[in-house]
Formats: C-alpha cells, sequence, structure tokens
C-alpha cells in the first residue's frame, strides 16, 4: 500500500499472488480482490494465480470483485458491484457484469 491508499471494512484480500494499491488508491466495503482460480479446461482445475494492481488514484466501489491478473488503471474507477474480468485503462469509469467501460475521468 502506498501513501494515503485506503482498504475500507469487510474487503476480502485473497492473495495468493501479490495486492499492489497506488498513491490514494481506494478499495471500498465488501470488495473481493481474487488473485487465484483454477483453470476450468482442466480436469485437475490446476490453480492459476495472478497479481492485482490497483492503480495511483483509482477507486474500486463497495461489493466489487477484481480477478486474477487484472489491473486496475491510475484514475480508474469500477463502479459499485461490478466484475473485472480484464483490465481497466488509466482514467476510464466502468461498470456491470464484466465491467465495459461508460465515461471517462478528467485528471484535475
Amino acid at each position: 500500500m502506498r501513501d494515503f491508499s485506503c482498504v475500507a471494512d469487510e474487503v476480502d484480500c485473497y492473495n495468493v499472488a501479490a495486492i499492489e494499491l497506488g498513491e490514494q488508491a481506494i478499495v471500498s466495503q465488501k470488495s473481493f480482490l481474487c488473485t487465484a482460480s483454477h483453470d476450468y479446461q482442466s480436469t485437475s482445475f490446476e490453480l492459476v494465480v495472478g497479481p492485482i494492481i490497483v492503480g495511483a488514484h483509482a477507486w474500486v466501489a463497495a461489493d466489487a470483485f477484481v480477478g486474477p491478473g487484472v489491473r486496475i488503471g491510475e484514475g480508474a474507477v469500477l463502479g459499485a458491484r461490478s466484475v473485472a474480468v480484464d483490465d481497466i485503462d488509466d482514467w476510464i469509469v466502468a461498470v456491470g457484469n464484466p465491467a465495459r467501460p461508460v465515461g471517462r475521468r478528467t485528471p484535475r
């Protein structure tokens, strides 16, 4: 965690791999940062892991899910109850399941 980053109450960090929070990044209550899953194509369901990066000035809103290997870009917003299974670009607002871009933030 970098300076002034914040993880709220009841956030679940399943950190089989690293989770990195940039400066002033926010992860809101009841979100789930999940760095591991299983290979569903395999009959033995091998473990698949990937680090999560939440960039500086980014916000993961309440009850959102961030999957293994996902990067939430600098200044990006993942909306409440959204599911990020792919990277979200810098300064993009993404919502839904799966999360899709709906807007852009302007850095100030």
